[in-house]
């Protein structure tokens, strides 16, 4: 019985030795890793794996370097050092790094691609996962296609050209605009008609649109296009005028002064002119005239006047019969609860011809007394 014991004692001890050295047979003396093995790009992207191959047997490795399960439109290259290398060498119980560099496609379906990475007899499986649907085309866009000013500003868009083809490609830059409509396209900054990108490259290009003098509030849509050979891209951008208040008050000739006699009344044609880009209502004019006179307006008000247009409105104007001959001032007003214009005139009164014919009369009756009296007592 005893020696039962020692022969079943000698089995349990010689067990342990025995698992030890199979699970150190489960670790491999030589090995590839990255911590990367399964990524998430978009396509186009250039993927950088940095690859460790670790020696840690008792021999030198000199192992074969591939790449394969990967589709033929992926472009690779495996480089070490600063050069383009096949093969790798690593000393005992070292490691030596490699670079792995992939070149995702453009056009590619969505999904996962599993590869695997070789130095010689040693694997390394990875996997890349292209999150969309591929293209193989040019996109022209903006984080801002919306932009709202009056109709004095410029508006500036920042928009993104990319190249998303195998080719550099140049790009003619066009707009379609509304009549009178500025357009100036600026390719990193610089003015230009045409755009050279790289391929799977971008451009900025900042777009200036400015609308014309007298463009009527609104929203306007600016559609451009960038083109070339078989590739183009076309991207809408949105510009909102808000209403400008301006307004003109003047004559049909521009001329800003008159005669008048005192006394008499005189009928001044006046225009009124929306040189805004808002609906004005309910125009009121008024004046600012000399003391004792009189004016006033024929229509006295205008109830509307869209922007670009003109109105003719007649002020009567009545001078005082006390007016002595001179230069007066009067003012002229237009005014809305946004905005006014003023206009002022230069008016000469004259004295009215009755009393010039006075005054002649006078003259004449003097002279012909003197005469008189130098007949009558001029001999004496």
């Amino acid at each position: 019985m005893r020696t039962n014991y020692l022969l079943l004692l000698t089995i349990l001890l010689g067990l342990i030795p025995m698992n030890n050295t199979h699970a150190s047979d489960s670790i491999p003396s030589v090995f590839l890793y990255s911590p990367y093995t399964k990524i998430s790009v978009s396509p186009g992207t250039s993927i950088d794996y940095k690859i460790d191959l670790i020696n840690n047997s008792k021999s030198p490795v000199n192992a074969d370097l591939s790449v394969s399960g990967l589709p033929s439109s992926w472009k690779r290259e495996i480089k070490s050092g600063g050069w383009n290398v096949n093969k790798l060498a690593v000393l005992p119980n070292e490691k030596k790094d490699f670079n792995l560099k992939l070149e995702v496609p453009l056009k590619i379906n969505k999904g996962s691609y599993n590869f695997i990475v070789s130095a010689g007899e040693y694997q390394l499986p990875l996997t890349v996962t292209v999150a969309q649907q591929g293209t193989y085309q040019t996109e022209f866009t903006t984080d801002q296609p919306n932009m709202q000013g009056n109709s004095k500003s410029t508006f500036t868009f920042s928009a993104v050209l990319k190249n998303q083809t195998a080719d550099q490609q140049l790009y003619a830059l066009m707009a379609n605009a509304p009549r009178g409509w500025n357009v100036i396209f600026k390719p990193n900054y610089k003015q230009a008609t045409s755009a050279q990108v790289e391929a799977n490259a971008s451009q900025n290009v900042s777009i200036d649109v400015t609308p014309p003098a007298n463009v009527e509030a609104g929203s306007y849509k600016i559609s451009v296009r960038a083109v070339a050979g078989n590739t183009s891209a076309d991207l809408e951008l949105e510009v909102v005028v808000t209403g400008t208040y301006q307004m003109e008050l003047t004559t049909p000739r521009g001329l800003l002064s008159t005669e008048i006699t005192a006394g008499d009344v005189k009928r001044l044609e006046l225009v009124v002119r929306n040189t805004g880009s808002s609906l004005l209502k309910d125009i009121q004019l008024s004046s600012g005239k000399p003391q004792d006179w009189e004016v006033s307006f024929e229509p006295a008000k205008i109830e509307m006047l869209k922007a670009g247009e003109t109105s003719t409105v007649t002020a009567v104007m009545k001078a005082s019969k006390k007016a002595l001959p001179g230069d007066y001032v009067a003012t002229m007003e237009a005014k809305t609860p946004e905005v006014n214009a003023t206009a002022q005139f230069r008016i000469a009164v004259k004295t009215p011809m009755l009393w010039g014919w006075v005054g002649i009369l006078i003259i004449i009756v003097a002279v012909g007394g003197v005469y008189y009296l130098f007949r009558k007592y001029g001999r004496r």
